[in-house]
């Protein structure tokens, strides 16, 4: 028998902790952290070299959640933390929690450069349009004009574009998924997890307790399916409850049509993962209330990796240079005498 038929198949319990889940009851993080449990055995990944890695916010206390290792970081620095991870250790699994808040305020430097260099992280970031662990103050995603304790006559900021953002820095994955679609939530965890590279995916996180529904027009039964798309590589963008309407192109400009004699599948536009002036079209769909809101992956892309380059670079500098000497470096060629 080899060592692979010896290993013992894992399960969901096996990346169950034995902490307690925090979570204010109904809270959309019971159904992510559920749903990642679910998927990590069908990965065939040692538990020993899967690292999950917060900063701060209700999401954050993921990493105690899994039985794996994990770090429960500072305010905004998950993805600082992990590269140090990834490229110490390339062989690691490693994903980045985060929420909108710790993502894209005080971690928004950090992000983008995270997304821009492609060092190969799962980020998942949590997104409930508020502040939920300092109890209900407005965040870079909250709507504008919303009324909160840190807004109390609405906010007058304008709010990020998640996609946007994202798309921005040049990252090589984007993918939208939302915690009341456990299935969908699945695919595009396997998803990001199969992407070799930086994946970020947006999960539409409802806050129970301070930002209740805040995604009601894509969650309720009543409403949904006339208002969220699920794209798939290479089909018509078709949505509606009897799958009747469509996206098609004027211009650059979307529109909804309804599917009729005049109008058929070949008329629409075809998702294509690969395009990125197609996921930054997308992107802008949130922006319209004519237009359904897109989940599922917007766009996916292989380019070198920056742990990848980083490993090569040093191979070739010690081939041409040799392996360096500690104590010369510290020296240095120059020397200066103070008096």
């Amino acid at each position: 028998m080899n060592e692979k038929t010896l290993k013992p198949t894992l399960t969901r319990k096996d990346f169950v902790s034995d902490q307690d889940v925090r979570w204010c009851p109904g809270c959309g993080d019971y159904s992510i952290l559920t749903q990642t449990q679910k998927i990590m055995p069908e990965f065939d990944i040692p538990k020993e070299k899967i690292v999950f890695v917060a900063g701060i916010g209700c999401s954050s206390r993921f990493p105690y959640y899994m039985n794996t290792y994990g770090f429960h970081t500072i305010h905004g620095r998950a993805p600082t933390i992990a590269s140090g991870i990834k490229i110490s250790n390339p062989d690691l699994n490693v994903w980045v929690i985060t929420g909108d808040g710790d993502a894209l305020s005080i971690g928004g430097n950090h992000l983008i450069h995270v997304l821009r260099r492609n060092l190969d992280l799962n980020i998942v970031m949590f997104n409930n349009e508020i502040y939920g662990l300092t109890k209900g103050q407005y965040s870079p995603t909250s709507k504008f004009g919303q009324k909160t304790k840190s807004s109390p006559f609405g906010s007058i900021d304008m709010p990020f574009n998640t996609p946007s953002v994202v798309l921005g820095a040049k990252a090589t994955f984007f993918a939208r998924t939302i915690d009341s679609q456990p299935k969908h939530l699945q695919y595009t965890l396997r998803r990001s997890q199969e992407h070799i590279g930086s994946s970020f995916i947006e999960v539409f996180q409802n806050c129970i307790i301070f930002n209740d529904k805040a995604f009601s027009d894509v969650t309720d039964r009543d409403v949904r399916d006339d208002n969220v798309i699920d794209l798939k590589n290479g089909e018509p963008m078709i949505f509606g409850k009897n799958k009747d309407k469509g996206i098609r192109l004027d211009g650059f400009s979307p529109e909804v049509v309804s599917i009729n004699e005049n109008i058929s599948n070949d008329d629409l536009l075809v998702h294509d993962e690969k395009d990125r002036n197609l996921a930054s079209i997308l992107a802008n769909f949130t922006e319209k209330e004519s237009l359904p809101t897109p989940i599922g992956v917007f766009y996916s892309e292989e380019k070198p990796r920056y742990e990848e380059l980083l490993e090569d670079q040093l191979k070739e500098s010690i081939n041409n240079m040799g392996t360096g000497d500690l104590n010369k470096l510290i020296a240095g060629s120059d020397s200066w005498k103070v008096s």
